[in-house]
């Protein structure tokens, strides 16, 4: 049953983020985890120019977490903790953006969805998001 939850939720939020355009999700309650930075904006970026950027983030939950799913827009690549994150400790999602199919400025959204969930099953989900302009 839990590999079907998985399976539904990967495909709706893969189908909703083809479009690249900033989803706004439920954001898990404070106290779960809490992000160094949530937004990053690059300023002007040339056509075809790649940039990394990062997201540090602290378990402040009183569990050990662990993300589950990361899904962004195909211009961006995320590297992030495959395994247990223990209460206080800290992960950190690595970011590359590469700009050479985009014509326009634009915000992009990258959803983390945990394996933990709330008391009534669904699981948590964080979203940060970085924006571009694309140089003259």
């Amino acid at each position: 049953m839990q590999f079907a939850q998985t399976v539904l939720l990967l495909t709706a939020v893969f189908t909703a983020s083809v479009s690249c355009d900033t989803l706004k999700k439920p954001q898990s309650e404070p106290g779960f985890v809490s992000w160094k930075k949530k937004m990053i904006e690059l300023g002007q970026v040339k056509k075809g120019e790649k940039r990394t950027m990062f997201y540090e983030f602290t378990n402040t939950s009183d569990e050990a977490v662990q993300i589950d799913i990361v899904d962004a827009c195909y211009c961006t690549t995320v590297d992030f903790p495959r395994g247990v994150i223990e209460k206080g400790k800290k992960g950190r999602l690595d970011v590359v953006f590469d700009s050479a199919e985009k014509d326009k400025a634009e915000t992009i959204s990258i959803n983390i969805i945990f394996k933990n969930t709330h008391p009534n099953g669904v699981p948590r989900i964080e979203i940060v998001e970085y924006s571009f302009e694309i140089a003259p």
